[in-house]
């Protein structure tokens, strides 16, 4: 019976430790994710294709 009590609270341990490393996971690519926004933001937009003339209406070549 002893043995079953240990096992469980093993169990028990290690599922909290599973929880609090997911956790600490999830809080990075979180914040990996508002970097990578905040970053894209700060670029500047794309220009768009020229509408006239023989060049740049087909192929961007700002990027």
């Amino acid at each position: 019976m002893s043995s079953t009590v240990a096992t469980a609270m093993a169990l028990q341990q290690h599922n909290q430790s599973q929880d609090a490393q997911a956790s600490l996971l999830k809080d990075t690519l979180d914040s990996q994710a508002a970097q990578m926004q905040q970053l894209m933001s700060s670029v500047s937009p794309q220009q768009a294709l020229a509408t006239t003339g023989t060049v740049g209406t087909q192929i961007n070549t700002f990027v």
